[in-house]
Parts: C-alpha cells; structure tokens; sequence
C-alpha cells in the first residue's frame, strides 16, 4: 500500500470487496502530520479549535477559502508534536492536542475553508464551513455532511466497513467527527474518475473508481461523498455564473430549527443520503412556512442520530432490528421507509431512494440513456431548452447516474402520476423519470457482481415489502428516478434527484445549465 494505507483483518485484496483504509502511523519517526477541526462548522466570531499530531516538533498549517480563486486567509507555524491514535478512532475520535485557538475574523465570508498542514515528507488536509451570521446570499448551500460522515473512513471505520466486531470486520454504527477526512474527501485527486461506469455485457462488472484509489492508496469512497466530489464543482460552476452562494451544514440544521430562515432558496447537492429527524422536522418546518428547495441530489434513504454534541452520527442500518437500542422506537436507524419509523421519505422530498436506488454503474440500468426522459416539456423548470416530450436531459453528461430518488406512478395517457399511498404530504408534478435498479442481475457466475448484487433488493424487499419474496424483489429492483416538483405547505421542493447531476455542469451541457439556472433564479410558478 502506498502512503499510509493499510489493510485491514478481513481485506481480500481486492480493489471492490477489500478493506483498506488510510490511517495515522504508530511510529514516532515516520514524517507525518495530520488535523482536524473540534466542530465541522463556525460563523465569524466563534472561536476555531484545531487538533493535530505530527513526527515534528514544527508544522506550517495554511487556511484557505476554497473556491474557483482559492483565497488564503492564514498562514502560520503551529507547535506540534506525536500522538498515539486510538484503535477505535472512527468510532470515537484521535483525542489528538489542541494546537490552534482563532477567534474567526467578522471579514471572513461564508464558504468552505481547507486546513493544510505540511513537514518536511508529509502533508494533509482538513476543512471546516463557515456559515453566515446572517443570510449575505439569496441562496444557501445546504452540505451534506450527514453523508460525509457515513462515508469518511480515515482510521479503519466507516458506516460501510470496519474495526469492529468479533473479527474486526464489521461496519461502524457510531462514525465520529474528530479525525482527519480521508484523501479525496476535501480536495478530488487528480485524473480520478466519476463512479458510473458502464461495464460491457456478459463481463464481470468493473468498478474503475476503486481501481484507481487502490492503486494510488487513496480511500475508495472519494468519489461517493464529500466536499470535493459533488458540491465543490457545483459551487465553482455558480461562482462562474455570477451565482451567491452562503454554506451550512446538516449538522447545523439538526441543532438549529431557524437555520434556513431568511434565505429565499435552499440547495443541496450530489449525495444525500443521511438525515436525523430533527433535520426533516426543521427543513419541512422551513418548506411549510414558504421556502423553496433547490435539490440536485440522490439517495434520501437513512435515518441518523446525533450525539449532543454532534461530533458523533449513529447508523445501525441493516442490523438495527437486532443492534439499535431503539429498534422499537420511530427513531430506529433504518430506511425512512420502514414501517417501524412511519414517516416515508416521500413526506419531505416527493421522493425517496427505495424506489430503485442504482442507476449507470455496475449491472444497475447501466446501459439506459444517462438522462432523463421528458414528459412534461412546458413545465417551467424546461422553459427556453427546446427539450420536447419523449427529449433526454443530460444524456451526454450521463447526469442520471449513480444513485436516484424516485416514486412508484402510474400512467395515464402517457403521462406519469405519483401513485396513492405513497406518503407524499402535497402534490408531485413528475417533470422526467428513467429507470432505476436496485438489483445488479446477472447471467452466471462469469458476469455476478461481487458488489452490489441482489443483496440491496433483498434488504428492501426484506425490510419494506413483507420477506423475500420473488414479487418483493421484483418492487424493490423495479424501480426508477424522477425530476419532480412538490408541493407541500406554501413552500415547494424542486427534486433532480440524481447525485450525479452535476456531471451535467461538469462538462457544461447546455441544456442541463440551462434548467440549473432555471430552477436557481427563475420563478417557480
């Protein structure tokens, strides 16, 4: 392995199924350093704590607000020195020395600022938001940092795989905030490739994201969350077109029931795939009162908890039935969509991620259009594309990718409708859909996915529709992925419920800029 990626007890060595995880080194002498902030965000004012260890007694540490012109804020020489890392440190956090103390200037604006802290042989990088005292943007970037954390596993553990357990094996329940972000989570590697990956037919899929991080000994899930990977470029895209953004984080909406107000629209983007409850309390309490959500983002699936002091995001995810101590509760850590929590993702979004999930990589719909089809082209969000009914959105770009959000429908003189009982609290207008899967099908053991497989469309089948049955398999793998707007209270959601969407600005396809700025700075009538 290269760098400090070591393998763990139950790594196969493969690139897919493999454990292998970035992680401080126990040997004093080894050139290291590495930092982490003691909260994931500020405003100007507040006091930014950071902790760090490294082999020298000596290292610089430079504060940037990133951007299309990263800005340095600060650069100076902190005082540092080795610490030991706690086995359990995903789960509970380095515990590493105070080495900084910043009372952040009241100049400094709204944005997300990167920490790097080099010696001589090493360097490494963290980052913590900025928020706005008061709104200075009609928009507010909303990041996902309940899903970095699901995904971040610098130091063995992450909601995916594992230290614990019997064998040291097992994913994490508890991820904790105070330890480094693993490589690619704050700045994307360079020549990294974007996850959907269509793999010939008839061959074992191929998953050329994880290829490439295991060969450069990066973490395999920088493609899958953080900073860098969705909301980075689609900020840098609305910085181009003269577009404010203010930035907060989930974590601040958990803690703050007004954190939305007195911004016009909300945005959040890429992968969103963890919420607490008191996030959807918060978010529908803001919609209900009139605000408007921009969402150019997949995968609305899990419910969290917090600790109180929100350095701590809990997830039992498919063993919460058994594990969670609230499995008999409605804040059991399972799908929104579990009967036991009665409250469907749909309530909030108009979508949900049970309803197919995968879509343009592996054997998941990888070989559908990469956009979505159009069947309603007089909708406002469409207006000055040109795109007619039966056109694709973002086909070029391949923006329906990766993972979706969509809704069962029926058809009705060829136009989709949210079917009843879908737990929508308003109307959906479905705008586009294509197909969506949750299960990876195969011919024979020459082409079986060793990834995703059919086990996601058995735990749905399993956990929503009644057992694993074939007629449950075939709902939780028959699925797909809409554009939709959704009216609830005197508010609206505006879902592009792919993580994927913003490939589409990416590689700047016209039309998909297009109903970017639409939905961004139109009127939403």
């Amino acid at each position: 392995m290269k760098g400090f990626f070591t393998a763990g007890p139950t790594d196969d060595g493969d690139a897919v199924t493999g454990h292998y995880y970035e992680v401080a080194s126990p040997d004093p002498a080894r050139a290291q350093v590495w930092i982490y902030p003691a909260a994931l965000s500020y405003a100007p004012g507040e006091v930014l704590v950071l902790h760090a260890m490294s082999s020298a007694p000596e290292a610089t540490l430079t504060i940037t607000r990133d951007g299309a012109h990263p800005e340095v804020m600060l650069k100076t020489r902190l005082a540092t020195r080795f610490a030991p890392t706690p086995f359990a440190a995903s789960e509970s956090g380095c515990d590493w020395p105070e080495v900084l103390r910043l009372a952040i200037p009241d100049d400094w604006q709204s944005g997300v600022y990167r920490l790097k802290v080099a010696i001589p042989g090493h360097a490494s990088e963290g980052m913590f938001v900025l928020r706005a005292q008061s709104p200075q943007a009609k928009i507010l970037m909303l990041l996902t940092t309940g899903t970095w954390c699901a995904y971040n596993d610098w130091g063995g553990s992450n909601h995916y795989q594992g230290l614990t357990g019997p064998a040291q094996g097992d994913f994490a329940a508890h991820v904790s905030l105070l330890r480094p972000w693993a490589t690619g989570f704050v700045a994307w590697p360079d020549g990294a490739p974007r996850i959907p990956h269509a793999s010939a037919l008839l061959t074992k899929p191929r998953y050329p994201h994880m290829d490439y991080a295991r060969a450069r000994g990066i973490s395999k899930k920088y493609a899958s969350s953080g900073w860098a990977a969705f909301e980075r470029p689609f900020a840098l895209w609305c910085e181009g077109q003269g577009i404010a953004l203010d930035y907060a984080t989930q974590h601040d909406l958990h803690r703050n029931r007004g954190a939305l107000d007195g911004y016009d629209r909300v945005l959040i983007v890429g992968h969103d795939e963890y919420w607490t409850w008191q996030m959807r309390d918060h978010l529908e309490g803001w919609l209900d009162r009139g605000g408007q959500l921009a969402r150019f983002a997949g995968n609305f699936f899990w419910q969290t908890r917090l600790s109180d002091d929100l350095a701590t995001q809990t997830c039992f995810k498919t063993t919460a039935e058994v594990a969670d101590p609230l499995a008999h509760t409605d804040r059991i850590t399972s799908y929104w969509d579990h009967p036991a929590i009665g409250r469907p993702a749909a309530a909030t979004m108009g979508l949900t991620g049970a309803a197919g999930v995968y879509a343009g990589w592996s054997r998941c719909a990888a070989h559908g259009s990469g956009g979505f089809a159009i069947y309603r082209p007089a909708h406002w969000a469409l207006r000055g594309t040109g795109l007619g009914y039966g056109d694709v959105l973002g086909a070029a770009a391949k923006i329906f990718a990766y993972e979706v959000d969509g809704i069962d429908y029926t058809m009705h003189h060829g136009l989709p409708f949210a079917a009843k009982d879908v737990g929508l609290q308003g109307d959906l207008t479905i705008v586009g859909l294509s197909p969506a899967t949750a299960l990876s099908h195969h011919t024979g053991p020459h082409d079986r996915d060793r990834f995703i497989g059919a086990g996601d469309a058995e735990d749905l089948a399993l956990r929503i529709y009644g057992g694993i049955t074939p007629e449950a398999v075939a709902r939780a793998a028959q699925g797909n992925g809409c554009m939709a707007e959704y009216r609830r209270g005197k508010g609206a959601v505006f879902n592009a419920a792919s993580c994927e969407w913003v490939a589409g600005l990416i590689e700047r396809e016209r039309a998909v800029e297009h109903v970017t700025r639409n939905i961004l700075l139109g009127d939403w009538a």
